[in-house]
């Protein structure tokens, strides 16, 4: 069915995905199109809320188009709803309705103290030599040990989640020399399956394997799809059998290595999509979506996981992190992570993780993109009070000294808060309301609407990190009430203070009245 709904005067709109915040908010100049029944991209819902109270929803996915004041959508059972006023009546009222909090504490090992990941440091190169070599760096220099995540390349071959002893060659001792030194362990894994070679054809024969393990085509046969590294078959979690396939090989790396848990990459809505494989339709039984969905909720059954790529996610007890970004200023760089992490937050996602200081893009490191060491630091700084913070390319070795000892502040900067954010993430169970939040959303109709550069975390705390190279005057709106700021000075709010800052400087603010 067709649905068409008009934008109010003056109204503005945030949601569908979090990598569309640099685009949001939506108003009459917006001219943005998405079919989110064939493609999604990090944390998405069928959902758009507005600054008065309005909410646009599905139950289903569905393909929108935004031009001229007028959502015109395709799609099934869509729905428009007011809650109230502002934009925060849209979005309670929305979680409320749809939503609402599963209550689940996510491990407070993942806020306490930043992450860190092998990825940019190793890539595909991953070993134990070099996962011990980072580790202990990471203590020598000065940085809390947290959690570990074991990137791509440390297993035999994608389905085949065993260690490569030739890479590994004795990964129970690693793991514990690491959980000695104060790591908890995650290792990455995707649903992708090397559609060759013998284990293969032990899950997919039928003189071996009788169960039809995988995603399958309309005809039966195994469907095989496109992704980033090539061609492959996928699991398929709507089926039993291939939740017990991966789920076997997780217990077990578990129980023999005392892995801690797992970052689930991939299975994105994309792979699902019917048009998807090379051979043939992908059969109906089940929707793109309610296969990423099942995906999803396999992966948040362990107590430590994360995800970057969710449908329809709102209200779990998820770890979600921003899609990967490059190395610079503004094009899909620092520019992006306030305003896609707000509007991560407004699609029910509040445990959210600021992609990798540095930026986690690995086109970057293959072209031989240099640091930038201002923007590192401003990187680190922005995600320093951000709910999670994470770490993978070393800065010992990306920057020089003057610039590592800016980045440490800000990672001290993370744990200074930690109890603070703790704080929010059990309040967040509790009540379903993001913890990073656009100031529009604690200061409705205060014209801070399209205030990209800046955040509130929580409600009593705004951060207004430098995201512009050499800058050394920031302007800070700042809302009504006393303040004390991060100089240790207190402001009077209902105007914009003007800062000479340093590149020392994580401009933030606390209320005090």
């Amino acid at each position: 069915m067709r649905y068409t709904f008009d934008m109010l005067e003056g109204e503005c709109w945030w949601g569908g995905t979090s990598n569309d915040g640099t685009k949001a908010p939506y108003d009459r100049s917006t001219d943005l199109e998405r079919d989110f029944r064939v493609s999604a991209c990090n944390q998405t819902m069928p959902m758009y809320l507005s600054d008065k109270g309005r909410c646009i929803w599905s139950e289903q996915p569905f393909f929108c188009r935004i031009q001229n004041g007028v959502f015109d959508i395709e799609g099934e059972g869509v729905t428009l709803e007011t809650f109230g006023s502002t934009l925060k009546d849209a979005y309670l009222g929305a979680m409320r309705a749809h939503f609402p909090p599963r209550g689940d504490l996510p491990e407070a090992e993942f806020f306490r103290v930043p992450q860190y990941n092998t990825w940019m440091q190793l890539t595909y190169d991953q070993s134990q030599a070099g996962v011990l070599q980072y580790a202990h760096a990471i203590v020598e220099n000065g940085f809390r040990p947290g959690i570990l995540m074991i990137d791509e390349g440390w297993q035999n071959r994608y389905g085949d989640w065993t260690f490569d002893r030739l890479k590994f060659p004795d990964p129970k001792a690693m793991i514990e020399e690491l959980h000695a030194m104060g790591f908890k362990v995650m290792l990455w894994v995707v649903p992708y399956v090397s559609p060759d070679g013998l284990w293969f054809v032990r899950h997919s024969a039928p003189h071996f394997c009788p169960t039809k393990h995988f995603l399958r085509t309309k005809e039966g046969q195994i469907a095989i799809i496109e992704w980033w590294n090539g061609y492959s078959a996928i699991l398929d979690f709507t089926k039993e059998c291939d939740r017990k396939l991966l789920g076997d090989q997780l217990h077990a790396l578990m129980h023999d290595y005392g892995v801690d848990g797992f970052k689930f990459d991939g299975g994105i809505l994309d792979d699902y999509t019917a048009h998807n494989p090379i051979n043939g339709e992908a059969d109906d039984r089940f929707t793109a979506a309610e296969r990423n969905i099942a995906w999803n909720d396999f992966g948040t059954a362990y107590r430590f996981h994360e995800f970057k790529d969710t449908f329809k996610g709102g209200g779990k007890r998820s770890i979600q992190r921003l899609r990967d970004k490059r190395r610079n200023w503004d094009d899909d760089g620092l520019n992006t992570l306030i305003p896609n992490a707000v509007a991560q937050g407004l699609l029910g996602h509040p445990f959210v993780c600021p992609d990798m200081v540095g930026g986690g893009e690995w086109l970057d490191k293959a072209l031989g993109v240099p640091a930038d060491p201002e923007l590192f630091v401003r990187m680190a700084q922005c995600s320093a009070l951000f709910p999670m913070m994470q770490f993978s390319w070393a800065p010992w070795e990306a920057v020089d000294a003057e610039h590592l000892q800016k980045v440490k502040a800000a990672h001290d900067l993370h744990n200074a808060f930690s109890e603070k954010i703790l704080a929010l993430v059990k309040d967040a169970c509790r009540t379903g309301e993001p913890i990073l939040r656009a100031l529009e959303y604690n200061y409705p109709h205060r014209g801070y609407a399209h205030v990209q550069d800046a955040f509130m975390l929580g409600e009593n705390i705004l951060v207004a990190p430098v995201i512009v190279k050499g800058q050394t005057e920031r302007a800070v709106p700042l809302p009504e009430g006393r303040w004390r700021g991060f100089d240790g000075r207190e402001y009077v709010g209902g105007r914009t203070v003007t800062l000479t800052v340093t590149e020392a400087d994580v401009p933030y603010f606390e209320r005090i009245d």
